[in-house]
């Protein structure tokens, strides 16, 4: 089956493009009502994309860009309100294969778009589907996993990597956020220059200036000396702004102006330092959904958006939870300088069937556990003392 993305936030409309297009044979059809949650799936790798041109929180041609990062073979249909010879001249100038003006007399080249994009994708799908395996498995070590999901996640990763954008990563707590930002890290142009990592959730309100900009000797009562803050630490590196959804408003403000200026000044000094660093940030949080709700600027959102790679949860990640079981075993192991823990049937058993809500966090947990209730033997059933049943 084809996958088609309908990204439309109008859901009647939404409704009569999925209607008009049921009768066309070998479509897998998902909408999404704004940019984020396309993004969100872009792991699903659409190979057709319906994109409103005017998007709640992004305009269709930013995220075009995003999808074409991603794979430069996806097809994109532009459909717009708008008429002006000149927007639609700059649509296919940046890349849509065709470009659909909203109207009760439109439906029909919408249909005929579909189906000729189809046609393509069907005669060039052997091709495109051979590029699309080829993912280097050595250099992503650190992170375990053969699944598809696990797949597709290095592909944007390989993808991305070398290109200096903003990448936001997506996911529930626990799948690894920072290990696919130190991936991008130590495979990007700027591999040989810091990595710092910074737990946004983590700093009180009142240290925010104080732990990403630094400040001077004598810039207010206790500053004994000067301290570097954390985006000075990551010059010519890369600076990973984890849990960037839990920050308070005025923090967002603050960050906001540092993405915007791309320069800092650290507390009690009036020299500027122009921040020659790459950008990633993550959280578990549906951002467009916290900017509804007014708990995030909708400017900083805007100003976030670069390339999203959204992270499977661990229950759908097939055969990947035995892989990272074993693999925190024989961690475990080396560690404590004891012999190789072997995994039990039963223990196998358990740990596919079970759903993991804390992630590949709470595997490791359990797996650590497991090894010590072992008394250093094979890992049984017994040993494993979820978390949800374990107290």
């Amino acid at each position: 089956m084809t996958k088609l993305f309908v990204i439309e936030d109008d859901k009647m409309c939404a409704m009569t493009i999925r209607h008009k297009l049921k009768d066309i044979e070998g479509l897998e059809i998902h909408h999404f009502e704004n940019g984020f949650e396309a993004l969100r799936n872009l792991t699903l790798e659409p190979s057709i994309v319906i994109i409103d041109f005017e998007l709640p929180d992004m305009n269709g041609l930013e995220l075009m860009e995003n999808f074409r990062i991603a794979d430069s073979n996806v097809k994109v249909i532009l459909y717009s309100g708008q008429s002006d010879p000149a927007i639609v001249v700059q649509a296919y100038k940046s890349g849509a294969n065709h470009y659909v003006v909203k109207g009760p007399d439109s439906w029909g080249e919408l249909v005929n778009s579909v189906g000729t994009l189809l046609k393509t994708v069907n005669r060039n799908g052997e091709t495109r589907s051979l590029a699309e395996e080829v993912v280097n498995r050595e250099k992503y070590g650190d992170i375990v996993g053969n699944s598809p999901e696990t797949l597709r996640v290095l592909r944007l990763i390989q993808k991305v990597e070398t290109r200096e954008i903003l990448v936001m990563v997506t996911g529930e707590s626990g799948t690894g956020k920072e290990l696919v930002a130190r991936a991008i890290h130590d495979h990007s142009l700027r591999r040989k220059g810091p990595f710092v990592a910074v737990n946004m959730a983590a700093i009180p309100e009142d240290l925010f200036e104080v732990e990403l900009f630094g400040h001077e000797k004598g810039a207010f009562t206790g500053a004994s000396g000067k301290r570097i803050g954390k985006f000075e630490q990551a010059l010519k590196g890369t600076i990973f702004l984890d849990e960037i959804g839990e920050i308070d408003l005025q923090g967002q403000s603050k960050l906001l102006r540092v993405l915007e200026e791309r320069t800092i000044q650290r507390i009690g000094s009036n020299k500027t330092i122009s921040l020659d660093v790459r950008i990633v940030a993550a959280t578990n949080r549906n951002l467009w959904s916290e900017v509804k709700a007014g708990r995030f600027r909708e400017d900083l959102y805007f100003r976030l958006q670069g390339f999203i790679i959204n992270l499977p949860p661990l229950r759908e990640r097939g055969d990947d939870k035995l892989l990272l079981a074993q693999n925190f075993a024989n961690t475990f192991a080396m560690k404590n300088k004891i012999s190789a823990i072997a995994i039990a049937e039963d223990a196998l058993s358990k740990i596919k069937d079970y759903d993991w809500p804390g992630n590949v966090r709470e595997l490791k947990a359990t797996i650590e556990r497991a090894c010590i209730m072992s008394g250093n033997a094979s890992i049984k059933a017994g040993d494993l003392l979820l978390a949800t049943t374990a107290y």
